[in-house]
């Protein structure tokens, strides 16, 4: 699958390792070169007394340095998560589904209204043995009240969204709405250090403000096609009925991890899942559902 672009907000840790490796590179040619440094005194694997003197020349240990450097950058950019460049085409736009062959059996399993105590780590722990990415979409002052569950999210690789700060319905002025969504995502930043396109009205509600504001902002507006109705708290067999009724290829379900009582969510999910595999389906995130949808509209047109 190609990739798109991906950006990332640079974490300090990285930002203050750089400028440790530009103020290296300007001592290392300020300095007169010792060319006998070993491995052992560059801080590498330390040489045994039978083990011949290697030479390291001052570039190739620069280059090893900007490669080690390298790898931490990318180890603390995929901790911190990794926010894709949604194509231009959804971006303004709402999305209740991809637009796939039905060939492509792929669904994305999204949960709302945490973090939550309990009960996301709960979902989190299933997605994680069963090797799943989910797409959350998160109440700005549930993020400030539960950080931690917050950065667990983004640690295990799920996709983090935003939900507004206080998940109200009622109408809201351009103002507010605008502070609903910004705080949040203010606020998810300030936790995980990574910025969200992706935003779910609270209810899905269209018409109260948050919407209109998302749009204008550029976010894609992400809906879904297939509703657990899990706030109602349905027995499991219910629950899980709800979700596999409208299920399709490119689909994106939703389900919820906080807002109150979720142990029939977390009792179905297991259940929903292995359904779904027994299907044939794998399970992607919003982000990587939209960049199939992307990918085969190209191809649809360069075939034309």
């Amino acid at each position: 699958m190609k990739k798109n672009k991906k950006s990332f907000i640079w974490p300090q840790g990285v930002l203050l390792a750089l400028v440790g490796l530009a103020a290296t590179l300007t001592l290392g040619f300020m300095s007169p070169m010792k060319p006998n440094l070993s491995l052992a005194q560059i801080g590498g694997e330390p040489i045994k007394g039978d083990s011949p003197i290697v030479q390291v020349p001052t570039q190739q240990r620069v280059e090893q340095f900007k490669s080690q450097m390298l790898n931490s950058w990318q180890l603390e950019a995929n901790a911190k998560g990794v926010v894709y460049d949604l194509p231009s085409r959804f971006k303004g736009v709402t999305i209740a589904d991809a637009k796939l062959n039905p060939s492509q059996k792929v669904i994305a399993l999204t949960f709302d209204d945490g973090p939550w105590p309990k009960f996301s780590d709960q979902v989190m722990d299933i997605l994680k043995q069963n090797n799943i990415k989910g797409t959350f979409f998160v109440v700005g002052r549930n993020m400030k009240s539960f950080p931690e569950i917050g950065k667990r999210i983004v640690a295990e690789g799920h996709v983090i969204a935003n939900h507004t700060w206080h998940h109200w319905y009622h109408y809201m002025n351009p103002q507010v709405a605008a502070a609903e969504i910004d705080n949040t995502a203010n606020e998810v930043y300030k936790v995980t250090g990574v910025k969200t396109n992706l935003f779910r009205p609270p209810g899905g509600i269209m018409t109260n403000g948050v919407a209109n504001y998302a749009k204008n902002q550029k976010y894609a507006v992400v809906m879904w096609s297939s509703d657990s109705i899990d706030y109602s708290r349905p027995p499991v067999a219910r629950l899980v009925s709800n979700v596999m009724r409208e299920a399709k290829p490119g689909g994106i379900v939703l389900m919820h991890d906080g807002g109150g009582e979720r142990t029939n969510t977390v009792r179905a999910l297991p259940i929903i899942i292995e359904n779904f595999r027994k299907q044939g389906y794998r399970f992607v995130t919003v982000p990587e559902l939209l960049e199939l949808q992307d990918k085969d509209s190209k191809l649809m047109t360069a075939t034309k």
